[in-house]
């Protein structure tokens, strides 16, 4: 009984924690770093200002958490478009991650100017430059996990390096289609990328220029 009436209480306060973070980001999305005033933040997700403290013991703590959130969420969107594709397919796998990194909702206006709001942060700070550390590993080796699966990979270090290189095309591209979506027509983005992917691995994903 005490603990279900436990869990019942900090599922609200998770909430709460969520909907301060999402409101510091929509902020920051719309004005930059400087229009996330704690008032801004705790108008927008509707609390009093006194109570931020009760979920953050600072400001810094909030907006370390909101960058942590965003950069994991879109890994998350990335992987778990990769893991609903049916069967047992590597090259599948890895062409939807790909694909789903290079569309919205993870390429999008609005995540390239967060990341640009959160990196001079990360460069001063460096309690930030760990999350960006830690979050740079985590889609990593999203990308890592699923080439170490093709059979022509020999070995971790191997899948590892193909992993950075593959990470660095998707970032690219990443950056420039969410900065300027009207400099390419359609799935433009897209299919480079899994051209440029499936040269790097040596294999043609599905999608790609050089799919028999």
């Amino acid at each position: 009984m005490s603990t279900e009436r436990r869990s019942f209480r900090r599922e609200p306060e998770e909430r709460r924690r969520e909907q301060l973070i999402t409101a510091a980001l929509d902020l920051m999305a719309e004005g930059g770093p400087k229009a996330a005033t704690v008032r801004a933040i705790t108008d927008r997700a509707g609390i009093t200002p006194g109570l931020i403290r009760h979920y953050f013991s600072s400001k810094d703590e909030l907006i370390r958490a909101a960058y942590r959130y965003s950069m994991e969420r879109m890994t998350a969107q990335g992987a778990a478009a990769a893991d609903a594709v049916a069967g047992d397919d590597p090259l599948a796998a890895l062409a939807a991650l790909v694909r789903s990194s290079l569309r919205p909702p993870v390429m999008e206006g609005e995540r390239v100017r967060l990341w640009a709001g959160f990196l001079h942060m990360v460069h001063r700070e460096p309690a930030m430059r760990e999350i960006h550390e830690a979050t740079y590993l985590g889609f990593r080796d999203e990308v890592q996990r699923r080439i170490a699966r093709l059979p022509h990979v020999t070995g971790p270090d191997h899948a590892r390096r193909l992993a950075i290189a593959v990470n660095a095309v998707i970032d690219g591209l990443w950056l420039e289609g969410g900065t300027l979506p009207g400099c390419f027509a359609g799935a433009e983005i897209e299919e480079i990328g899994l051209t440029a992917v499936s040269a790097i691995l040596g294999v043609a994903l599905p999608g790609s220029a050089g799919e028999v």
